[in-house]
């Protein structure tokens, strides 16, 4: 009899031990579903008060920039960052309601920033393609030089060729111009070392010069032309 009491008891404890477990589990998910909903709702409301910029970033010619970072800036801390494709476009999204200033870069060119651009409550603000970027000059080579005559005399005109020589001898157009009315030409590459041809011409005349770079900087040259005496 005791024995029979003893496994009914035994058996009432695991019960309650059952029973008791099931209230906590049943209490986790009711407490996770409560705060999944609580985040959801959070969500919902932070959504309802935000909005989004958009736009392009160009070169002052109009050639699209890919890989800008922008960034909308608050009060002096990044809130909000995207990088531009290969059209030079981007979207930052999720921002709170306010104003921002917008900078953007890139390796190679000079910074930018729009001052002032507000988000309003689910709109996206557009700001087509009013971002430019301009060219960091001290990122690159520059190659200036001066076209002469025989006399000492600058050329204007003067058709001007830009060739890339290869370790093999090989040469490669990489730019075309014509000097201005005080006979001078500029060429621009990126910053890498590197041996150039220039090649100058001008009514039969021509003449050519090699020049080797190896980091950003100006560098300079001149080239003489044999001109013919005009009858």
């Amino acid at each position: 009899m005791k024995f029979l009491n003893g496994k009914f008891f035994a058996t009432e404890f695991t019960g309650k031990t059952n029973f008791l477990k099931f209230l906590s589990v049943r209490s986790v998910f009711s407490v996770a579903n409560f705060l999944l909903l609580f985040v959801l709702c959070c969500t919902f409301v932070f959504a309802q008060d935000t909005g989004g910029i958009r736009g392009k970033v160009r070169t002052t010619k109009g050639d699209s920039i890919s890989g800008v970072d922008v960034i909308a800036r608050q009060k002096g801390e990044d809130v909000k960052s995207a990088i531009s494709d290969s059209s030079g476009k981007f979207v930052l999204e999720a921002i709170k309601t306010g104003l921002y200033n917008i900078v953007f870069s890139k390796n190679g060119y000079s910074s930018g920033v729009m001052y002032n651009v507000e988000v309003r409550k689910k709109k996206t603000s557009d700001l087509g393609d009013r971002l430019i970027l301009t060219v960091d000059q001290g990122t690159l080579i520059l190659v200036k030089g001066s076209v002469f005559d025989q006399n000492g005399r600058s050329v204007y005109g003067a058709k001007v060729e830009f060739e890339k020589i290869s370790a093999d001898g090989s040469t490669r157009r990489i730019g075309s111009g014509s000097t201005s009315q005080s006979g001078e030409f500029t060429f621009r590459q990126p910053d890498r070392a590197a041996k150039f041809r220039v090649t100058a011409s001008m009514k039969g005349a021509s003449a050519s010069k090699e020049i080797s770079v190896d980091s950003a900087g100006i560098y300079r040259l001149a080239i003489t032309l044999e001109m013919r005496a005009e009858n």
